[in-house]
């Protein structure tokens, strides 16, 4: 089974584009010659680099990482967790990376075999991609433009 595509439609998904002023026109010095202006990338429809879309995580990586936390710290390894779960360590490598989506019996029989339970796997989920939003949004982003944008000839 492939991977499912990422939905650009997803409110967020996107990080929110810089309000970046509109470039002003290069008007040449008497005595310099001709002058051309580098296009920005957005004058031909595109995305400057460093605004490109932030990928933001999806529920079963998330899911998948803290799985993977709780079995570690417990010092288990595969086969024992999901033998106790009632899955096959396959099954379980894949949940762990992100690949697979279980269903909602399947995580509460992962997190018992844990052994906490659904609310509290729901919670630590939920509060790490609170941290990841925030970090992602309190991250200074990078300058668009680093190179001239004007040459000469």
């Amino acid at each position: 089974m492939s991977e499912q595509p990422r939905l650009h439609s997803i409110p967020g998904g996107l990080a929110e584009r810089a309000e970046t002023p509109s470039p002003q026109p290069v008007h040449a010095l008497p005595g310099d010659g001709p002058v051309r202006s580098a296009r920005l990338p957005e004058s031909r429809g595109e995305r400057p680099r460093a605004l490109r879309p932030v990928r933001e995580p999806l529920w079963r990586e998330v899911l998948g990482a803290q799985l993977r936390a709780l079995r570690q710290e417990q010092g288990e390894k595969l086969v024992e967790t999901a033998g106790r779960a009632g899955i096959s360590p396959q099954y379980l490598s894949e949940v762990e990376r992100g690949r697979k989506e279980p269903s909602s019996e399947m995580i509460a029989a992962l997190a018992g075999a844990l052994g906490t339970d659904l609310i509290g796997l729901t919670q630590l989920v939920a509060t790490e991609l609170r941290r990841q939003r925030m970090e992602s949004i309190t991250r200074p982003t990078a300058q668009a433009f680093n190179g001239p944008v004007m040459l000469a000839a």
